[in-house]
C-alpha cells in the first residue's frame, strides 16, 4: 500500500479588494500608499507590484453586492509592511485619510490602521 502526503498549503500568494470603483481605488492606492501598477492585470482589476504577495483591486465577482455591506472586509485582517509606519500616518492623516486607530509600538513595530478604498479597514506595520 503506497501512502502519500495530503496535499498542504504553501500560504497566501494574491490578495484582491473588490471595489465598486476600481480605478478610483487603485488611484488611491498609487496617490497614498506609493503602489506601482504591474505590467499587466487582468480585465476589471488593477494589480500591482507588490512583494513578496500581489495586490489588487477589482470589480465584485458575481454574486457580491457591495452596498448590502455596512463595511467590506469586515472580519478580515490586511496588513502591509512599510519602512516607516509613522511617516506613512503622517502623510495619510495630512491627505485626510480616516486613521481607524492611532499608530502603537506592537510587536510587529510601529503599526496604525486607516480607511482604505471604499471603506476597507487597512493596518500598516514597519520601521
Amino acid at each position: 500500500m503506497t501512502t502519500t502526503a495530503p496535499t498542504t498549503i504553501d500560504g497566501p500568494d494574491f490578495i484582491a479588494l473588490q471595489v465598486r470603483d476600481v480605478e478610483a481605488a487603485a488611484a488611491f492606492c498609487e496617490t497614498h500608499l506609493g503602489l506601482r501598477r504591474a505590467p499587466a492585470s487582468p480585465p476589471g482589476a488593477v494589480v500591482f507590484a507588490t512583494e513578496p504577495i500581489a495586490f489588487a483591486v477589482r470589480e465584485p465577482l458575481p454574486g457580491v453586492d457591495l452596498d448590502a455591506i455596512a463595511r467590506p472586509g469586515l472580519g478580515v485582517a490586511l496588513w502591509f509592511r512599510t519602512t516607516d509606519a509613522q511617516a506613512l500616518h503622517d502623510r495619510l492623516a495630512a491627505a485626510g485619510v480616516p486613521i481607524v486607530s492611532p499608530p502603537q509600538d506592537s510587536p510587529f513595530g510601529r503599526t496604525f490602521t486607516f480607511t482604505g478604498p471604499e471603506g476597507y479597514a487597512l493596518t500598516v506595520h514597519g520601521g
